[in-house]
């Protein structure tokens, strides 16, 4: 009896001993995961600082019939992707610095790229300028002519051509998490920036998508 006595309030002590460990544990772990967070938060490249802004700001814009945009809420600078110009030279994302860019990915195999090109080549008339240019790469790999063909066929004349028939971009914006299918659109700031990303076809010549590119060009909206 007497021994049962003794080991009783050390019995008693170990459950707020174990208590107390987990809490420690928890409050530990707390901790760490907290700020992971943070560090999370903060993982934004400097260079899209700016970028975090114009995304704010247009994200009120993405609904009606560009409401699949994405706006970035932390935005990666995309690789330098490279690709050729209607003469064959070579081309770089980079080369637009200082310009925002509607930067999408087509293909004649696309059928929903193919009925979304007549608009993109309305919004490049629309908005294209100084500050603004729609940049469609075509990635056909195997007949190089075949989508200057069906580009001409369909009266696309305000849009540059630029392809890339190895695909290498797709891979490139695939590998970074920001295409899954065809087409491919990213909004991307001066910087090299993701503003936002929309996944599949759009009505760019809509109303909806010349506010939502004017927002990001910091123009009136009406």
């Amino acid at each position: 009896m007497t021994s049962d006595a003794a080991k009783s309030p050390a019995k008693r002590r170990l459950p707020l001993i174990l208590a107390g460990g987990i809490a420690g544990v928890a409050v530990g772990l707390a901790g760490v995961y907290g700020i992971n967070l943070l560090i999370g938060k903060s993982a934004v490249d400097p260079a899209c600082r700016g970028a975090i802004e114009v995304a704010r700001r247009v994200a009120p814009f993405a609904r009606g019939e560009v409401a699949a945009m994405n706006a970035a809420s932390r935005p990666i600078r995309l690789p330098d992707m490279t690709f050729r110009d209607a003469n064959g030279a070579e081309r770089r994302l980079s080369d637009w610095r200082g310009r925002t860019v509607l930067f999408n990915l087509w293909a004649t195999w696309c059928v929903p790229c193919r009925q979304e090109m007549p608009a993109l080549d309305a919004l490049q008339a629309k908005l294209g300028g100084s500050d603004f240019e729609v940049v469609a790469v075509n990635i056909d790999t195997r007949d190089p002519d075949k989508p200057r063909t069906w580009l001409k066929e369909v009266g696309i004349k305000r849009l540059a051509y630029y392809a890339d028939p190895a695909a290498k971009v797709f891979q490139d914006l695939k590998q970074v998490g920001k295409a899954f299918g065809m087409p491919t659109t990213i909004l991307v700031d001066g910087a090299g920036c993701e503003i936002g990303t929309l996944a599949g076809p759009a009505e760019w010549a809509s109303a909806d998508a010349v506010k939502l590119v004017s927002a990001a060009l910091g123009r009136a909206v009406n």
